[in-house]
């Protein structure tokens, strides 16, 4: 059979429900990776790409920890445990870093990021209010890229990867419409 590409717009239209109205309220929370040595993935997703820890969750019966990180500022996290956790499960697009105790000591262990085979999940994407400016900030900071915005078929956007060799995305909203071109 011939590789037509993509669905056709109308097998997209009839593909696509209207969703129930008891599921008005929903929103996509959080995304979650395992992180092997969770120091360096703390710096690198709050001081090289400015997000902001959430909260920290330890479950000392599983040995594992959760680290909720977003793009909040500091100043709006509640003190109390209480209200600091429901705040934390109300904010749009978190990352949950999962560390799994142990992991960090374990020289062999890597994580599979999705992008080599077999194929599965590929990336987060951050946006940014200019693709250049970022990508040279990045560039100083020796973040390994896997594309820059000037390379490949596909211009004005950029992969990155992260101390676990995730792929993260980096985007420009306004310069978006130019990668629909061929």
């Amino acid at each position: 059979m011939e590789d037509r590409g993509g669905l056709s717009d109308d097998a997209v239209a009839a593909a696509c429900k209207e969703g129930d109205p008891s599921t008005k309220d929903f929103m996509m929370q959080q995304t979650m990776l395992r992180v092997k040595d969770p120091l360096r993935s703390l710096d690198f997703y709050t001081r090289i790409l400015g997000m902001t820890l959430l909260q920290k969750i330890d479950f000392p019966s599983m040995r594992f920890t959760l680290y909720f990180l977003g793009y909040e500022e500091k100043a709006d996290i509640p003190a109390d445990i209480k209200e600091r956790t429901a705040w934390t499960f109300s904010r749009p697009a978190t990352l949950e870093l999962t560390h799994n105790w142990g992991s960090d000591q374990d020289a062999d262990l890597s994580y599979h990021s999705g992008n080599k085979e077999p194929l599965g999940f590929g990336h987060i994407g951050i946006s940014v209010p200019d693709i250049d400016v970022a990508c040279k900030y990045l560039e100083d900071q020796k973040v390994k890229f896997i594309k820059k915005p000037d390379s490949g078929k596909t211009k004005n956007l950029a992969f990155i990867q992260d101390p676990d060799g995730y792929w993260i995305e980096i985007l420009c909203p306004e310069k978006m419409f130019s990668i629909m071109s061929p």
